[in-house]
């Protein structure tokens, strides 16, 4: 079977790399930023949007409010990034918000952390993949027709992309990350001159919609409560933020240092995008609303369910650059592109962080080795199917995933910064140098402000959003807890059960007597060498067994038996069912019952086939025997191979395309040969 799935890995994944080769696939700060900062870079393009949807409800008197709300998201924004460079510089190690905070505030606090963002970039694939998909679909409509099905096909693409290793889809995920951003701040340079400099007047295509509020007239605390929940959907933005200091060990080195200044060029690209389409959408008299075929009005009547509500980001390029221009197709080519690419901080991330986890035992061991391409390729794979499932669940409709979102980043940020807090108050204890006292009283400082921020808005986010799907986003977090502790105490239990004690224990001590079975359905010549084996053995006793499953067979069996004068006694297994496994098993626990101080040797002789399709031929007992007695004490299982025909010849196949020669090498001679007897002349 290995061989069947090894040529297609190859083509689609690449060649195994050397772990020597692993230097090589460190990120320079240039692929490193569209690599870990794609997601928080591409949410501008749906954050914004996000804004409007809420501010809708309350009617177009309410848009007045979106610059405010922007300020706020830029604030915290700053924050975020100020107190993530001080993580980054602490702990290098690329463990991130679950170091911090495991170090800091307990193993609790850091399995609440890994279990939050392991959530969040879940979501992070199913909303990114999902808007890309919307955003695509305004311009292809079989896309919009069958989007579950090219969303979970853009997850398997990506899939592959990355594990053929970070460095590789890094560069090939960096040109539309910067074709994106560069488009970006191209239409806020140019709308910003046609507005300021040429007064142009720059129309959206919905500039002439009406909003029919749905709860008009909205004052005090109902307002106050909408306000706050637009807030903590423009907080989208802060998306992915945490990925890099989960992904410092894939920066080059000097690492923390390469990957703060990552974060500072991060924050400053998505404040400004952010603000910019907030006020060009402002300009531009962008209209959306949370129900656009009952809620958009045109001419006195409502758009109906044949309308199709385009992006603010859209909007706004149709209106700075114009409809069907070359830039506007740029752009809108860039967007699509980078919100499917803006998956990728979740594909490093989450790799990164089950490897740490899976290393402390909070995950299968599985997910801490590296693949074929020194990828975490079992922690992508997982990714991969827990985002696909959960876009298929929710129809690949952004606006439904993104209310599961938020919640889990600012679960990771909060316990992160009360954890680095206590990080520099227990160096402070004992730092005499009042240079570095400075400096740690600063970074505490700004993580303390972070805390607090943070934690606001945590709150926040779980009084507006609770009843609108982050209860989903809560129950995640929970499943992933509750899993990663029993996985723990497994573990735990394993290990205390095997240790290998001080003093001398029933495992040290050799067994009396070795009781040696041979299991013999016919005599060829798998089973005589099995039994050539079982006498090199000198066990203390002896003997074959067999199962009578057929009288005719096993008839033939006795007299072959006696006819050849074989000298190993042979006992036939009575089987009125038919079975093979359950006899055997019972005779083995007999055997134990008898003299449980002694060992029971089970020797089984098999025969290996060469290929993959000839496995499907056989009825595998002798797996399924093995299988069972593995779960019987005190007894040993052996197998004997004997090789067929096919696998000899698999082996020669295996040994030609070793020796193959290259066309001419012939009559040029091996290269090392030449070396060898070449002399100078």
């Amino acid at each position: 079977m290995s061989k069947l799935t090894d040529v297609p890995k190859r083509i689609l994944i690449g060649r195994a790399l050397r772990s020597d080769r692993l230097g090589e696939t460190l990120l320079p700060k240039r692929v490193a930023l569209p690599v870990f900062a794609s997601d928080p870079l591409s949410s501008v393009a749906y954050a914004p949007g996000e804004v409007l949807l809420v501010l809708s409800i309350a009617g177009l008197s309410a848009y007045h409010f979106s610059p405010w709300i922007a300020v706020a998201v830029v604030v915290l924004m700053f924050t975020v990034v100020a107190s993530y460079r001080q993580n980054v510089r602490a702990y290098p190690s690329g463990g991130g918000d679950y170091e911090v905070a495991n170090t800091n505030l307990g193993p609790r606090a850091g399995l609440t952390v890994a279990s939050a963002l392991l959530v969040d970039y879940v979501l992070t694939v199913a909303v990114s993949i999902s808007s890309g998909i919307e955003n695509l679909g305004s311009a292809v409509p079989f896309v919009v027709e069958n989007k579950v099905a090219c969303a979970i096909g853009v997850i398997v693409l990506l899939t592959l992309m990355n594990l053929r290793g970070v460095k590789e889809s890094g560069t090939l995920f960096a040109i539309p990350t910067y074709v994106f951003v560069v488009g970006v701040f191209t239409m806020i340079a140019w709308g910003a001159f046609r507005g300021f400099v040429l007064g142009d007047e720059m129309r959206a295509p919905t500039a002439d919609f009406e909003i029919k509020p749905e709860h008009p007239g909205l004052a005090g605390f109902a307002l106050v409560f909408l306000l706050l929940r637009a807030f903590s959907s423009g907080c989208a933005a802060l998306t992915g933020v945490e990925a890099i200091s989960n992904g410092v060990p894939a920066f080059r080195k000097p690492k923390s240092k390469n990957a703060a200044t990552t974060l500072a060029l991060m924050g400053l690209l998505a404040v400004t995008m952010f603000c910019g389409i907030i006020a060009l959408a402002a300009a531009t008299d962008v209209r959306m609303a949370e129900n656009p075929a009952k809620d958009l009005i045109h001419d006195g009547a409502p758009l109906g369910a044949d309308y199709v509500q385009d992006p603010v980001i859209s909007q706004v390029a149709e209106a700075v650059f114009g409809h069907g221009s070359i830039l506007f197709m740029i752009l809108a080519a860039a967007t699509a592109l980078v919100l499917f690419l803006a998956a990728n901080t979740a594909y490093n991330g989450f790799p990164l962080l089950g490897s740490i986890l899976a290393q402390d035992r909070y995950l299968p061991r599985q997910l801490h080795t590296r693949g074929d391409r020194l990828a975490f390729s079992n922690g992508i794979v997982l990714l991969a199917g827990a985002a696909g499932l959960l876009v298929w669940i929710y129809g690949a409709d952004s606006t439904r995933l993104i209310q599961l979102y938020i919640v889990g980043v600012f679960v990771s940020f909060t316990l992160s910064q009360i954890g680095m807090v206590r990080h520099w108050n227990r160096l402070l204890a004992t730092e005499k140098d009042q240079a570095k006292r400075h400096r740690m009283i600063r970074s505490r400082a700004i993580n303390t402000f972070g805390a607090f921020f943070t934690g606001l808005v945590l709150v926040v986010v779980l009084v507006t959003k609770f009843t609108h799907g982050a209860w989903v986003a809560l129950l995640g977090m929970c499943i992933f807890y509750a899993t990663m502790t029993a996985i723990r105490k497994h573990y735990d239990r394993v290990a205390e059960e095997i240790a290998a004690p001080e003093e001398p224990s029933d495992d040290s001590v050799r067994p009396s007597r070795v009781h040696s079975v041979v299991l013999i359905s016919k005599i060829h010549r798998p089973a005589l060498r099995a039994l050539g084996y079982a006498k090199l053995m000198r066990s203390d006793t002896l003997e074959a067994l067999s199962v009578n499953v057929d009288p005719a067979d096993t008839k033939a069996l006795r007299a072959e038996w006696e006819r050849r004068g074989i000298d190993v006694p042979l006992k036939v297994l009575d089987s009125p069912y038919r079975e093979v496994t359950r006899p055997v098993i019972e005779y083995v626990k007999s055997l134990r019952n008898e003299s449980p101080r002694d060992v029971v040797s089970v020797i089984i002789p098999e025969y290996v086939v060469g290929h993959w399709y000839e496995h499907l031929l056989h009825n595998q007992s002798a797996l399924r025997l093995k299988g069972r007695l593995l779960f019987t004490p005190g007894v040993m299982v052996t197998s004997v191979p004997y090789q067929l025909q096919s696998s000899e010849a698999a082996k020669k196949r295996a040994r030609k395309r070793q020796d193959w020669a290259a066309p001419g090498s012939v009559r040029r001679g091996p290269a090392e040969r030449a070396k060898e007897t070449s002399t100078p002349t």
